[in-house]
């Protein structure tokens, strides 16, 4: 009989099955024509079971060590646990002990994401607050588009789930399924729009014209009184194409010129209120991690959540445009979040 060789999963197999016959591990050592000791042996290891796993102390932080992680982390936004801690020369702490440590003075954050400002945009941001500082922001029409996909953005679908719960199942588009592309005005405590932009059309100059004098012109627009229209300044960033010399000059026909069309700094999506309406709306669609099946799905839930946005909630974002305004100028022209 061999005595040095290892069982095999076969023989294994075997073995648990004669022991559920009653067999003898002499019995079925000659049976397998192995040795008696290697089957014993084998038999004992199973009957054990995994060694139970021994609990190490843990490392105790000192309370000038938690004051140096503090300082670290407030350093180092965006580090990892161990990058913080070997920062303080804080060895031989387990991640879940600097995980819970660091929960109690900061949180998890993604990076902001923004356009960049050089010294130019800057002097541009200020000269345009200055412009506008006396202006009657009520009868400013704040515009922009934003686009929706079916799954919406990137990290939104996360939450707690309790113990013992599986999270929901996530549909996997290999191209993104894409997305539709929505038009908004607001002005005052009132809403314009929203309105879509017919699927497979690009935003040049001459369809954005003609997008405008669809929806916002014929169905808003002529609506108001000669006095509305008189006051009225339209905004617009300086996408192409609402900056080109031929959307400059269909706004103008159609009465939209000089103080009436307000002039926009680049690289400034931080002061258009329309911005902060576009966050509530995307909540609401997306949250739970909601996801849509088609594109005609995922433009009924904006119409939906736009609805639900009540006239105070709008006022409050047009409201806010001295503060930014202000806040503009106390930064130098620096970027003044949302």
């Amino acid at each position: 009989m061999g005595q040095k060789k290892d069982l095999t999963g076969s023989e294994k197999s075997k073995i648990v099955r004669y022991l559920a016959e009653g067999c003898s591990s002499l019995k079925i050592a000659k049976l397998l024509k192995r040795d008696h000791q290697t089957i014993k042996r084998f038999i004992q290891n199973s009957q054990q079971g995994r060694k139970k796993r021994v609990e190490k102390p843990r490392r105790k932080i000192t309370a000038h060590e938690l004051r140096k992680v503090k300082r670290a982390a407030a350093k180092m936004p965006l580090a990892t646990s161990l990058a913080i801690f070997q920062s303080c020369n804080i060895t031989g702490v387990p991640k879940s002990t600097r995980c819970a440590i660091l929960r109690d003075m900061a949180k998890v954050r993604k990076a902001e994401r923004r356009p960049p400002l050089n010294k130019t945009h800057k002097l541009k941001r200020q000269d345009w607050a200055k412009k506008y500082l006396k202006t009657d922001f009520s009868k400013v029409l704040w515009t922009d588009e934003m686009r929706v996909s079916l799954d919406g953005p990137d990290g939104w679908a996360r939450g707690w789930i309790g113990k013992g719960q599986r999270a929901p199942v996530r549909l996997r588009r290999q191209q993104g399924g894409g997305g539709v592309l929505v038009w908004a005005g607001i002005i005052k405590d009132e809403l314009v729009g929203p309105f879509q932009v017919e699927d497979g059309v690009k935003l040049n100059s001459q369809s954005y014209c003609q997008f405008l004098e669809d929806t916002f012109f014929k169905q808003w627009y002529r609506k108001k009184s000669a006095s509305f229209k008189k006051n009225m300044i339209f905004m617009q960033d300086n996408a192409p194409s609402h900056a080109s010399k031929y959307s400059t000059a269909w706004l103008a026909r159609k009465g939209i010129k000089e103080e009436k069309l307000m002039t926009w700094p680049p690289s400034s999506p931080d002061l258009n209120p329309i911005e902060n309406l576009w966050s509530i709306i995307k909540c609401e669609i997306y949250k739970e991690g909601k996801q849509y099946t088609s594109l005609n799905s995922v433009w009924e839930a904006v119409v939906a959540a736009a609805r639900n946005v009540d006239g105070e909630q709008i006022q409050t974002l047009t409201e806010s445009m001295d503060g930014r305004l202000l806040s503009v100028l106390a930064k130098k022209g620096g970027y003044i979040g949302r």
